[in-house]
């Protein structure tokens, strides 16, 4: 079965640890992602990903410029917005880039969030699990106007919730969660089985003084966004109402965040693996520019490879 091989070879390229980019505002130049792309292959990651809202910066522009300026490392975005882009045009970037650059392609597609939507001019719908189902359903039926590549590429779901993770289970090639305990990368993986993608994304904050970092992560978009999808999933691990009001209590921080030196970081990226993560992505500070996030490959990396 095609999902099979596509996550076949996606688990033999991706290795374990990739990096991640994020950005709540205006791209960087291209030059910088290639440096990016070229300082995380040469760092020994096994992958890098960008997120995109809706203009401000494209993710399929970003990755071909790294995924050109590279030789091996995997390439994906995490996630591509559905409301950026129709369907069928999904479908044909995502196996044109994986067609061009056979193996090192992975889709994460996902709903995106009710402001970034209706900010862009468009309704967020009733059900974000039918819009994203009824979005895959079209690519798929599009997929044969597209090139086919030699080798296939797995399209994963940002999912959070049972019903997305049920979806990417059933209509998808795996899930990409983000942010969130340890213990909600066992649930997503009991959840899914072991035929499936798995590829988790991990908020890391390298500062070895708690309270410092605490203040960090208190400044991120999982206590900051508005109906923060993180705190819905946090509530349903079993967090209360006061655990995650004004910035969450330091359970809550230091359990969706991995903080402290490199080892600390590495060590909790190993839990994640351990708990039925086929891949994580690391993330630095949201919303710090591409130079200041690409610092993360000089002090993690080392840590990674012991």
């Amino acid at each position: 079965m095609t999902a099979n091989l596509a996550v076949e070879h996606a688990r033999q390229r991706l290795g374990r640890v990739g990096l991640g980019f994020a950005f709540a505002g205006p791209s960087a130049p291209a030059s910088a992602w290639r440096d990016a792309a070229v300082r995380a292959e040469q760092a020994g990651f096994g992958s890098i990903w960008t997120n995109e809202g809706i203009g401000g910066g494209e993710a399929f522009t970003r990755l071909s410029l790294m995924l050109e300026a590279t030789e091996t490392i995997v390439a994906g975005p995490a996630v591509a917005n559905i409301w950026a882009r129709h369907p069928a045009v999904m479908q044909a970037a995502a196996a044109t880039l994986a067609d061009a650059h056979p193996g090192r392609f992975v889709l994460g597609v996902g709903v995106s969030h009710r402001f970034v939507v209706e900010a862009s001019g468009q309704t967020f719908p009733a059900s974000p699990v039918t819009a994203q189902r009824e979005y895959l359903e079209t690519m798929r039926a599009s997929a044969d106007s597209t090139v086919r590549p030699e080798i296939p590429f797995p399209t994963i779901v940002g999912a959070l919730g049972p019903r997305m993770l049920e979806l990417s289970r059933d209509h998808a090639d795996g899930a990409l969660p983000s942010s969130l305990p340890v213990a909600h990368t066992k649930q997503t993986r009991d959840h899914l089985g072991p035929d499936k993608l798995l590829v988790v994304g991990v908020s890391a904050i390298l500062d070895p003084d708690p309270e410092s970092a605490r203040v960090t992560a208190r400044s991120s978009p999982l206590f900051t966004m508005p109906d923060s999808p993180q705190q819905r999933s946090l509530a349903a691990l079993g967090y209360s109402r006061a655990d995650l009001a004004d910035g969450g209590t330091d359970e809550v921080v230091d359990a969706a965040f991995a903080h402290g030196d490199a080892e600390a970081v590495a060590a909790r990226i190993g839990e994640h693996l351990d708990a039925g993560a086929d891949h994580v992505i690391v993330y630095g500070n949201f919303g710090a520019s591409l130079a200041e996030q690409a610092r993360v490959i000089e002090q993690l990396g080392p840590a990674l490879r012991n």
